[in-house]
């Protein structure tokens, strides 16, 4: 379904980074406990016996399992209170974790890795939205008008392509798309903007292709526009897009927490997963996607465990795009003890 200008602007309000570094542009409450709808699960702990815990989130698709959650009782049946403060990207939510002022935080991988890789105190715990493996499901997409000639990465050299943060995962994996293709990424002039502008740049030829993510990859092909590759499956058929995280000292100070936190997301995950028409209805509480458009759009792939090969082969790209102050490891990275 094409979108209208409207659309598109309303989302831009509502929609940032695919968990990219973002604006610092600081955070903002979106509630409390199962703000997001009515809780239908009567099992849960006593509103007393609950611990509160404050996460940092982005609205974003790759959520929605920890807004489904909250309003199904899934945390409080493990505890938890959960706070969402809603920010613009990680360069407000992962300071925000490592000083304490959230308990947990929501980025794409590359960001917590850059972080860790300039000594800040971040370890992923619980993954988010992943790929699908299949370029008929997956959700992010490298696209261009159907009649150029651009019909494979390596093409890409000598044109401009949209993403909506440089140096991060999404010019990331461009790059590694064209490495694996024999061109050279240093070829590429990247051109930053948001997501909701990127359809018509590539319509009015401003830019000659760009990365589209849901729900703007929908729009894009709405628009007759043409995969050039799918960016996830590029660098791992199973590739962890999106993360939650907190530090080694919250592990430490308090394992229990940390260990209840991964439970629920673990839990939120298989619902979401087993329940896609009411994942697709709860997008619809903290963005602004159409129903219409909410109704079709490719869902990520969502799993309870932390796919460890997806954060090697992020180190691996990050380190030859130069993103990274040192030699890095996954155990680095990823809560000791996490599977």
């Amino acid at each position: 379904m094409a979108w209208t200008a409207g659309a598109l602007l309303a989302l831009s309000l509502s929609l940032t980074a695919c968990g990219g570094a973002g604006s610092p542009s600081g955070t903002e409450p979106t509630g409390t406990g199962n703000g997001a709808g009515e809780n239908t699960n009567d099992g849960g702990a006593e509103a007393g016996d609950l611990q509160e815990i404050t996460v940092g989130v982005m609205p974003l698709v790759d959520v929605a399992p920890l807004h489904l959650g909250i309003d199904q009782g899934i945390f409080e049946d493990h505890g938890l209170d959960v706070e969402l403060q809603s920010a613009q990207g990680g360069a407000a939510i992962i300071p925000a974790v490592t000083s304490g002022q959230l308990e947990f935080g929501f980025s794409n991988p590359t960001s917590v890795i850059v972080a860790a890789s300039r000594g800040l105190d971040v370890k992923v715990i619980a993954p988010g939205g992943s790929s699908t493996g299949d370029a008929e499901t997956d959700y992010g997409a490298t696209v261009v008008m159907p009649d150029t000639d651009i019909s494979s990465a390596s093409d890409l050299e000598g044109h401009k392509v949209a993403v909506n943060t440089l140096n991060n995962i999404s010019d990331s994996t461009v790059k590694e798309a064209i490495r694996q293709d024999g061109g050279d990424p240093s070829k590429v002039q990247f051109v930053e903007m948001p997501f909701p502008n990127m359809v018509a740049a590539v319509q009015q030829g401003t830019v000659d292709a760009a990365f589209l993510v849901e729900p703007f990859l929908s729009s894009g092909l709405d628009e007759s526009m043409r995969p050039v590759f799918w960016n996830w499956m590029e660098v791992s058929p199973e590739l962890m897009a999106s993360t939650y995280f907190t530090t080694s000292a919250m592990a430490e100070e308090d394992p229990e927490l940390v260990s209840a936190f991964q439970d629920a997301i673990a839990e939120s995950a298989e619902y979401a997963e087993s329940n896609p028409e009411e994942t697709r209805e709860i997008l619809q509480t903290y963005t602004s996607i159409p129903p219409e458009v909410a109704e079709s759009l490719r869902l990520p792939r969502w799993s309870d465990e932390v796919h460890v090969e997806s954060v090697e082969r992020l180190i691996e790209i990050s380190s030859e795009d130069g993103l990274l102050e040192g030699d890095l490891s996954v155990e680095d990275v990823v809560l000791s003890g996490t599977n």
